[in-house]
């Protein structure tokens, strides 16, 4: 079998919340990413699907959400995402604590992870620990950004100084973490040292990277005690597979690894298969195009309920369903409305 192309990195993360207003108002206003669409989930079109992510949507930054109110709270534990990472530029930091504590977000002291091993020039890292109103675990890691970075902040709410450029890492718990190891470098990844810190089980993490810039880092933390998925914790975790041909190559390695994906199903902003590693993780891979612009303008990104395919000949019956909500707008925080 001829080896795939290695993914980038991450293409999104998606959660499970709560209330749908209160995530928007999160998401938009306290965290200053950008709504870039307003969907409904095609599994069940009956709750909304908020994609959030830089100002063009571009791969590696799109957090989205299915709000479902009558899941109960999620545990996070083996078997899922435990943490979810953005980047944010050096010299930030005190601008988000400064953020949270204005927001009434609740975070933890920021502290440093250790990156070293046989092969890797010692490197640290400075962590800004936090949590979204269902207790979802988030972190900022302070980065370097390269001036040919391929995100584009938005800067509605958040200046463009400190706001977030997309996605750092995203951790997985695992109780069996050696077979997820190989999968990861199946998929293009490579063992890029030990992290060192007291922020989980075991306090201790092996990193692999990707190839991109963007969302390029997945750390494993061992640990024995099973999560349970609801409200705060992660649905599946996206990683791109730029074209069809990737995707099918890919889809091919991990089935030959042993593992059961799903066929290509259209999701109209990009094309998906779908797998459980080994693990229990729902990992999920995801073609960069067409992406969101494909059916609404750059500067229109967000405004209105878009209903792929079939379900807009539904739009009556769907919108009946859905909770009436209002994105955030700058002029409108500011005056408390």
């Amino acid at each position: 079998m001829t080896d795939p192309t290695p993914t980038p990195g991450i293409h999104h993360v998606t959660c499970i919340a709560s209330d749908p207003q209160e995530n928007l108002d999160f998401w938009v206003e306290a965290l200053g990413l950008r709504l870039v669409k307003r969907s409904v989930n095609q599994d069940d079109p009956g709750t909304y699907h908020f994609f959030f992510a830089d100002e063009e949507g571009t791969p590696g930054t799109s957090m989205t959400f299915f709000p479902w109110a009558d899941l109960p709270q999620g545990e996070v534990g083996a078997g899922q995402v435990a943490r979810t990472a953005f980047r944010v530029p050096e010299d930030s930091l005190d601008y988000w604590e400064g953020r949270f504590e204005e927001h009434d977000i609740e975070y933890s002291d920021r502290f440093e992870r250790v990156i070293d091993g046989p092969d890797v020039d010692r490197t640290t890292e400075i962590v800004l620990p936090f949590r979204d109103p269902d207790g979802l675990p988030l972190e900022l890691v302070a980065v370097s950004i390269p001036d040919d970075d391929p995100t584009v902040p938005w800067t509605e709410f958040v200046p463009e100084d400190a706001a977030i450029r997309g996605f750092h890492s995203v951790t997985l718990w695992e109780s069996e973490p050696d077979r997820t190891a190989a999968l990861l470098e199946t998929m293009g990844l490579e063992e890029a040292g030990t992290v060192s810190a007291d922020d989980g089980p075991g306090g201790q993490r092996r990193r692999f990277s990707a190839s991109g810039p963007v969302g390029k880092y997945v750390d494993l933390v061992e640990t024995g005690e099973r999560g349970r998925q609801g409200s705060g914790t992660v649905h599946h975790v996206a990683f791109q597979t730029p074209t069809d041909d990737d995707q099918m190559a890919m889809r091919s390695a991990v089935r030959e690894a042993g593992l059961n994906p799903t066929r290509q199903i259209d999701r109209h902003w990009f094309r998906s298969v779908y797998f459980r590693e080994f693990g229990g993780v729902l990992f999920e891979l995801a073609t960069s195009g067409p992406g969101y612009t494909s059916d609404e303008p750059l500067e229109g990104l967000g405004e209105r309920l878009v209903l792929p395919g079939e379900f807009e000949q539904r739009r009556g019956e769907i919108e009946s369903e859905l909770a009436d909500v209002t994105v955030p707008r700058p002029e409108t925080a500011a005056s408390g409305e």
